[in-house]
């Protein structure tokens, strides 16, 4: 079986054929850009080309890549797959590994929409005796539906599946000099909320602001009001 970046190459190099024949077979260059595009990949890989080398170096030992010496003007050595005799397949069934190679297990109706550009397939029936002759050889199997999916989806076991990476969020930890944020009343939801603490990220812990110090001399100043409103409420008192 393939490597991940091995069946990443293999993918690349088949699907090119198809889709940009004048520039097949394809030099270091057009080849490492195709592992690392950014569109109709799952996962998005970022390979450098001491990677992708070794893995041609690889699978031209294995009988699946030859090189194309520079001729006819060309000064670049290019590349290209074998696979149609390696594995002994159509060209129909070449487009539909090289599609689960680069995009990872797909549905009957995924692989005729992401195969059209590559391989005129006439109906989805077609598409799936085309996969049970794969499966019979041991090249394809299809998986067990999964809760929430419609349809079953098919994976390539020509090389060692690129699984999708997922990144979990860990909370940021709060400065020694930071406390948590007193929590205000619970409102409809049962959740304390208020309009600032929908602004802060989970994971971040706001200072406590502290009270500002009391102005000096405020206790003489209130006090010295309290004796004027005094002498002004006893006048107002004699008037009346």
């Amino acid at each position: 079986m393939l490597s991940i970046i091995e069946g990443r190459v293999l993918g690349c190099l088949v699907e090119k054929e198809h889709t940009v024949p004048d520039q097949y077979p394809l030099t270091m260059n057009a080849l490492l850009s195709a592992c690392n595009q950014s569109t109709s990949r799952e996962p998005v890989m970022r390979l450098g080309e001491h990677e992708v080398m070794s893995a041609l170096t690889s699978m031209k030992t294995e009988g699946f890549v030859r090189l194309v010496h520079p001729s006819h003007g060309r000064s670049a050595t290019r590349y290209r797959h074998v696979v149609y005799e390696h594995l002994d397949v159509d060209d129909g069934a070449a487009v539909l590994l090289a599609v689960m190679l680069l995009r990872g297990p797909q549905t009957l109706s995924e692989l005729r929409t992401r195969t059209e550009r590559q391989h005129g397939f006439e109906s989805l029936d077609e598409i799936e005796v085309s996969l049970q002759d794969l499966a019979g050889r041991g090249f394809v199997r299809l998986l067990d539906r999964q809760p929430g999916q419609k349809e079953a989806r098919w994976q390539q076991l020509v090389a060692d599946e690129a699984a999708p990476v997922s990144y979990t969020a860990q909370p940021t930890p709060a400065p020694a000099a930071w406390s948590a944020a007193p929590q205000p009343a619970p409102g409809r939801s049962g959740v304390a909320e208020s309009d600032d603490d929908r602004c802060v990220a989970p994971g971040i812990v706001r200072p406590v602001a502290s009270p500002p110090p009391p102005a000096p001399g405020l206790a003489d100043k209130v006090a010295e009001l309290e004796a004027r409103v005094a002498k002004l409420e006893a006048a107002l008192a004699d008037l009346l």
